[in-house]
């Protein structure tokens, strides 16, 4: 059928040619019989309340059935807002100075230990989830927030501008015998440095990554180092047991062997 803008109705099988006299039975367009075809009407789109969204766990569709993205609430929340309880863990983990030990939180929420920790969990991945600057760790055998390890450059620009807080490798060799022979006193670490070691001992004293311990046994009774919960924070390790074994930062037999070569008279010391 052939519309008065030049175009066929599909019904007739294509567009029409105005040129030509071979129309067969169809009728005329300007005829009394034309029937002037119906537009269907739009598909009413239900609106959709924005306190529906989120409810699913997963990812939700828009009413043309396209997936629209993820759920924007986490799975451990329904209806699109944090409990409670991991709004009172937020609170108390942002607003202390040191990690948060899961048992503290336990008692001031008046929950079990284990609902506390799945409760940071569930935070922690919810952050990782969301690809925030932030994540929650626990660390020093607490919980705390500190800043993502990819964002480092940033922070570190942040931190240290104009700052000179690096220690020097006295200092580090320092730390590291405290660390894995403590309790320790400044005499013994002298002995294994070899060197006086009063001055690097006070400081890192005052930057708070050892501390006095006891005191020993013995003439003088010399005071005793350990690290602090301080130097676990740096380390991001939740306890000593996670520092690296003494003999994984050893040099291998080969190594030693050519250290030996090079160390005995007449040796090759190139």
């Amino acid at each position: 059928m052939t519309m008065s803008n030049g175009w066929a109705d599909p019904a007739w099988g294509g567009p029409a040619d105005p040129g030509g006299d071979d129309h067969g039975d169809r009728p005329d367009a300007g005829g009394a019989d034309a029937v002037e075809p119906e537009v269907p009407e739009a598909p009413e789109v239900p609106e959709i309340d924005a306190e529906d969204l989120g409810t699913d766990v997963g990812t939700w569709a828009d009413p043309a059935g396209d997936t629209a993205g993820a759920a924007p609430s986490p799975p451990w929340v329904s209806g699109g807002e944090l409990g409670l309880e991991h709004r009172a863990v937020e609170a108390v983990v942002l607003c202390a100075v040191e990690p948060v030990p899961a048992g503290l939180l336990a008692e001031l929420l008046e929950l079990s230990v284990d609902r506390v920790e799945r409760i940071c969990a569930d935070l922690a991945r919810d952050y990782r989830a969301q690809r925030r600057g932030f994540v929650l760790v626990r660390v020093a055998g607490g919980y705390r927030y500190q800043t993502d390890v990819e964002l480092a450059p940033f922070v570190e620009r942040f931190a240290m501008e104009g700052v000179s807080s690096r220690l020097s490798s006295a200092a580090l060799e320092t730390l590291a015998i405290v660390a894995y022979k403590q309790p320790v006193s400044r005499g013994q670490v002298s002995l294994l440095r070899g060197v006086n070691v009063d001055g690097v001992v006070r400081l890192l004293v005052q930057r708070g990554l050892i501390t006095e311990v006891g005191h020993a046994p013995g003439p003088g009774q010399p005071v005793l180092y350990g690290t602090t919960s301080a130097f676990l924070e740096k380390l991001g390790l939740d306890s000593l047991d996670e520092l690296p074994a003494v003999e994984d930062l050893f040099p291998g037999p080969e190594a030693v062997e050519v250290l030996e070569a090079r160390l005995r008279p007449g040796g090759d010391a190139g």
